[in-house]
């Protein structure tokens, strides 16, 4: 259930009563700050009172007069300058936390289903991923499973780096040095590809000849060369078999069917540029196609232009994101794009956008949103390096987390079997680092370190973990009484009951918000604070212990509820959950 927007039907309704002026985008009901202003509270009064020329204590008065909030409010009280706050009635919040267990899916209103795609994650080829890939990986991945959660047809898109001026100097290099070695070697590494890549852009960035031969052999890998795909396609294979083991060990749900990477729209660049230079939109310039922007300008002040075909026949990246445009809108039928992109991305998507809208491919109805994601920042404020100058491997990173974890199992549990450990390990090691990353805003930048990316305490993930654990045990120990959860309602007899009550009812309200505004930084704030929630209902209401039946029955029950919704939204931001820690 969303009380939010069940409380703001019942808001409109009334002020329909007082008014008939379209005002209803002007009232804003949320979740109260502070227990002293109740569990809700109306805003905007302010601004309705201007608009209708109604004092404001008046207009509140006459709100909480038609407010039809019989049995759901216990009481309603006008704070200045310019609130309703409202106290829900206990009651009416036991009968809707006991409704959950007669309706599928913890309550969740279905909606009307959208097809959204995601785009995220989108690592190199030839590069092994690195901690900068991290936040899009996993803020994506968690946005994907709330989406899917809610109903919605999600369609997950890796934009995979698989194509352009690297592969020709990958090939360029490994024909001059490597030939048929490569692909026979079925043992190389991704690691190797990386030297190579690593040694191909030196002699790329000082020999004139090798960077013609270079970009030579990336126009016959556009054209289809027989020679150049069988090497792509090693280099290809490599890096993506990796990059799935990568995403296995991180619980993330990104699969090779899942690949859209730019050499997916090849195929379709050609007639892109056609298209373009026939709806005038796009000009031959110097023997290159440029499409010409008003809303953008080069340093000098003239309009830019986004070149779409090198004087060579060469397409670029931007001919590949237009395309790519392209068939979500009129191929996959997107209602949504998102793109999780570094903030350095976005004026380059934009531009791709302007021109896609010009051009017809992308629909005014389709919503294309651009999610980005700040930066990983080293000490001295500038994008993350290890002390050698290069970005810090995920894989060392997800080593050092799991060797940590270990060490701080064995301080707890050390009569603990190897086995344990090491699975106990990997699940509190992973749910550490990407809990570290999706607790924060997006859009912020953050400073690494090490001690603030692994600690187990706090607004953590093993906190939250523990919870569970916790309420596990409570089973553990009731397994004797006759439990059954559809027969026995809850009763809300303490104010740590209530509290935790309606945090259990809000859980909708927050993955709605997460799934609008794509920021799963909100559910684990939400995940904290039911889990703190419960710890104050473990302490000061005895489950097991208490003397009254009904009583156990019922807070037995809201501990079962406080569960499922903790187990679930760990699983909505790819977090596993144990049953001891």
């Amino acid at each position: 259930m969303n009380i939010q927007t069940f409380l703001l039907k019942k808001i409109n309704q009334a002020l329909l009563l007082i008014t008939n002026k379209s005002i209803f985008n002007l009232i804003q009901i949320q979740q109260s700050t502070r227990k002293e202003f109740g569990d809700y509270q109306i805003n905007g009064l302010i601004t309705i009172s201007k608009k209708l020329n109604i004092p404001i204590e008046e207009l509140a008065k006459k709100i909480i007069k038609f407010i039809d909030l019989n049995e759901i409010a216990q009481t309603t009280k006008i704070e200045q300058p310019g609130f309703i706050n409202i106290f829900l009635n206990p009651k009416w919040i036991s009968h809707q936390i006991n409704s959950i267990f007669s309706v599928p899916r913890l309550g969740i209103t279905p909606v009307t289903p959208k097809t959204i795609v995601i785009d995220y994650s989108s690592p190199n080829i030839a590069k092994e991923m690195h901690v900068g890939h991290l936040r899009s990986t996993v803020i994506g991945d968690s946005v994907a499973r709330v989406l899917s959660f809610l109903g919605h047809n999600v369609i997950k898109a890796n934009h995979i780096g698989d194509w352009g001026t690297q592969f020709g100097m990958l090939i360029a290099y490994i024909e001059k040095n490597i030939q048929s070695e490569f692909i026979l070697n079925k043992s190389i590494q991704l690691s190797t590809l990386e030297h190579f890549y690593q040694e191909a852009k030196k002699m790329y960035d000082i020999d004139p000849n090798f960077a013609k031969l270079s970009r030579n052999y990336v126009l016959k890998l556009q054209k289809g060369d027989k020679y150049c795909c069988r090497i792509w396609k090693r280099l290809v294979d490599i890096s993506v078999s990796n990059n799935q083991n990568t995403y296995i060990r991180l619980n993330v749900s990104l699969k090779k069917s899942d690949i859209m990477g730019e050499s997916f729209y090849n195929n379709m660049l050609p007639k892109i540029v056609s298209d373009l230079k026939n709806k005038g939109l796009a000009i031959t310039s110097n023997g290159a196609v440029v499409v010409p922007l008003k809303n953008y300008n080069n340093r000098n002040g003239a309009p830019f232009g986004v070149i779409i075909q090198k004087k060579d026949g060469a397409y670029l990246y931007s001919t590949t994101d237009i395309a790519c445009i392209k068939y979500r809108c009129k191929i996959l039928h997107a209602d949504r794009i998102i793109y999780y992109i570094d903030s350095r991305q976005k004026q380059h998507i934009m531009q791709a956008q302007e021109i896609a809208h010009k051009a017809g491919y992308l629909d005014t109805s389709v919503l294309l949103e651009h999610h980005i994601c700040g930066m990983l920042l080293g000490k001295d404020k500038k994008p993350f390096k290890t002390r050698s100058g290069n970005a810090l491997k995920l894989k060392t990173l997800l080593d050092e987390a799991l060797k940590r974890a270990r060490l701080l199992i064995l301080s707890k549990n050390p009569n603990l079997k190897n086995s344990q450990i090491n699975k106990l390990a990997h699940i509190i090691s992973i749910g550490a680092i990407k809990y570290s990353e999706l607790s924060k805003n997006r859009i912020i930048n953050y400073i690494f370190d090490w001690n603030n990316m692994l600690k187990f305490e706090g607004n953590t993930a093993p906190y939250i973990q523990y919870a569970c654990t916790r309420i596990f045990s409570i089973f553990e120990q009731s397994k004797q009484l006759d439990f059954q959860p559809k027969q026995n309602n809850i009763k809300l007899e303490t104010e740590e009951e209530k509290l935790l009550a309606i945090c259990l009812l809000q859980f909708e309200e927050i993955i709605t918000t997460v799934a609008s505004q794509g920021a799963p930084h909100m559910l684990c704030s939400y995940l904290y604070k039911l889990s703190v929630l419960f710890s104050s209902f473990y302490e000061h209401c005895p489950i097991i212990k208490a003397t009254n039946i009904h009583i156990k029955h019922s807070r037995l029950k809201l501990a079962l509820i406080t569960v499922r919704i903790l187990k679930k939204g760990l699983n909505l931001l790819g977090i596993k959950t144990v049953k001891h820690m």
